[in-house]
């Protein structure tokens, strides 16, 4: 299954993309994420790492491509075994003052649907002023 999710806040494009490609951020906008251990302080392809989420769940990743120009990037995060992961697309746009984000999400339904409502939710954080 893919689907994307699209916000829209009043942080300008530089800061959300900042958000974005600090990965020590991630936890300041997304709140299902609780810290990161990552191979690099900033995205980069090849970075991999753990995400720690709530009740002890943590999942692995991979950056497969950043595209810091046109704020672009993309990861595999999984749990278990890599192949039943999700492949997550991520990118920032400027709009007027603030700015708008999207995540395209692909993977196994039961995956995808169950991620999607805390996705949105810290997409809101990631463009808030």
């Amino acid at each position: 299954m893919r689907t994307t999710l699209r916000r829209r806040g009043q942080a300008t494009a530089d800061t959300a993309w900042e958000r974005y490609a600090d990965i020590s951020l991630w936890p300041t906008w997304a709140p299902q994420i609780l810290g990161v251990d990552a191979s690099t302080d900033r995205l980069a392809v090849g970075t991999t790492g753990t995400v720690k989420g709530p009740v002890g769940i943590r999942v692995s990743f991979e950056v497969l491509a950043v595209d810091e120009s046109a704020r672009t990037w993309a990861w595999r995060a999984w749990i278990g075994a890599r192949s039943a992961g999700l492949t997550l697309e991520h990118g920032v746009e400027a709009r007027g003052t603030g700015s708008s984000t999207w995540l395209t999400v692909d993977g196994l339904a039961p995956i995808v649907l169950a991620y999607s409502p805390a996705a949105y939710l810290a997409l809101g954080g990631l463009v808030r002023p």
